[in-house]
């Protein structure tokens, strides 16, 4: 398993940022070659500003499929506005433990 965690702070009208989430998760969600080997999560850290998004994905092939997607590019570029250009970005390598 292979995976991302992304992490910002955003501290603007909820709506917007709640809806471009649903949006992209829900796109995940529809997209067959994705169901069941793409995961995405999206959390709000406890002083309501931070943002932590986890992915994870089952192969290469996977995420480059994902990355082709209109709704994916449009996504990353409202994370980027929504951080102000300021979002931090790891790649994981995770763990048989991680990844169950």
């Amino acid at each position: 398993m292979f995976g991302i965690l992304i992490q910002y702070d955003y501290d603007g009208d909820e709506a917007p940022w709640l809806a471009a989430v649903e949006e992209f998760v829900t796109s995940i969600d529809a997209d067959p070659a994705l169901k069941g080997h793409f995961d995405y999560r999206v959390n709000i850290t406890s002083d309501g500003v931070g943002r932590v998004h986890v992915g994870r994905w089952d192969s290469e092939a996977t995420l480059a499929h994902l990355q082709s997607q209109d709704f994916f590019k449009q996504f990353a570029g409202k994370v980027g506005e929504f951080s102000g250009g300021t979002h931090q970005a790891m790649r994981l390598q995770l763990s048989a433990e991680t990844a169950a």
